[in-house]
């Protein structure tokens, strides 16, 4: 609906709603969405979006079956970009540990000491 029906310049290709959280009494909804670009872009998607909740509220109320639709309020989920550097992290982790892994094979195969020289028995 929000790239279907809003036509604003501000709003990139790549819009994605990640949850949504509906008061008790169904009056406030928080719309956490996901823009692709860069946080300049992010900014102008999300004043846009702000812009245009009550368009969107009215619209809601419509093809709903509801007596009044929530008030919409629409934030950047921060959340996403928090995984993903998790995920990241933990990437890099798993990296550092297959490297040392594989250091640890060549050592015990080869006889090879840190320095790459082979260490003799006497």
């Amino acid at each position: 609906m929000i790239m279907r029906d809003l036509a604003d310049p501000r709003l990139p290709t790549i819009v994605s709603i990640t949850r949504v959280k509906v008061s008790a009494d169904l009056s406030v909804a928080d719309v956490f969405v996901t823009v692709m670009g860069t946080p300049g872009q992010q900014t102008a998607a999300l004043n846009a979006l702000k812009h245009s909740a009550g368009v969107m509220r009215t619209k809601l109320t419509k093809s709903l079956t509801l007596r009044v639709a929530p008030f919409i309020k629409f934030h950047l989920d921060e959340d996403l970009k928090k995984e993903l550097e998790v995920l990241t992290l933990l990437d890099k982790v798993a990296q550092e540990n297959a490297e040392i892994d594989r250091r640890r094979a060549e050592a015990a195969a080869g006889g090879a000491t840190d320095d790459g020289q082979r260490t003799t028995n006497e």
